[in-house]
């Protein structure tokens, strides 16, 4: 990943990360509560691509497991954003540019159900039954509805931001990049010509002038 998208990410997964904690935490909503940090993982998932959204979800995770008020297994969370961000990844438009918003939201439900089926199945496997006492099914429900609802306001901000810091100016084209017009160099024959050509027509009547005069000499 460049470094921009590295600052980027780091940014918004701390941003997320201390909201959630200190202001979604704290609501006391039934079932689950409200992953954002799931979402910025999905919307940096969405325009990175599968590579970097496994980067992103798995540092995002990590962080989710290290802060408090953690209390589940180190790793747990960094394995299933991972595994996230990587096939919300897949959900890339090869143009880059979303057509409609029914790809996002269905990525979301998804990745909303598919988190919590994974942290679920990862905590049975080490032992770690943390949260199993509120009941998978409410989980399920609850996950996908706050999510979704949530997801109109995070996703796309986090995407339009992706978007806007990936901006590469060593890779815009060179006739029109930043607004102005370059002379485009041209192969023919008797090589690299520019506007008009150094050896094209222009070249071609100089010379035959020349010999003209020449001969008249």
């Amino acid at each position: 990943m460049r470094l921009n998208r590295i600052l980027l990410s780091t940014v918004l997964v701390v941003i997320a990360m201390v909201v959630q904690v200190s202001v979604l935490a704290r609501l006391h909503l039934p079932g689950a509560v409200p992953d954002l940090l799931l979402l910025t993982v999905l919307g940096l998932a969405i325009t990175y691509g599968h590579v970097g959204g496994c980067l992103v979800g798995f540092f995002a995770g990590l962080l989710a497991d290290i802060a408090p008020p953690a209390d589940h297994a180190v790793g747990r969370y960094a394995l299933v954003l991972s595994v996230i961000g990587y096939a919300a990844g897949l959900a890339k438009p090869d143009s880059g540019q979303l057509r409609t918003a029914a790809g996002p939201m269905l990525v979301v439900i998804c990745a909303a159900l598919g988190t919590t089926l994974l942290y679920a199945g990862v905590g049975s496997l080490v032992g770690d039954t943390a949260g199993a006492h509120v009941g998978l099914g409410k989980l399920l429900f609850t996950a996908a509805i706050y999510d979704l609802l949530l997801a109109p306001f995070v996703v796309p901000l986090v995407m339009a931001l992706a978007r806007h810091f990936d901006h590469d100016p060593l890779t815009e084209d060179s006739a029109g990049g930043f607004g102005g017009s370059r002379p485009r160099m041209r192969w023919g024959r008797s090589g690299a010509t520019g506007p008009r050509g150094m050896f094209g027509r222009t070249g071609r009547t100089v010379k035959i002038t020349t010999l003209a005069r020449g001969a008249r000499r």
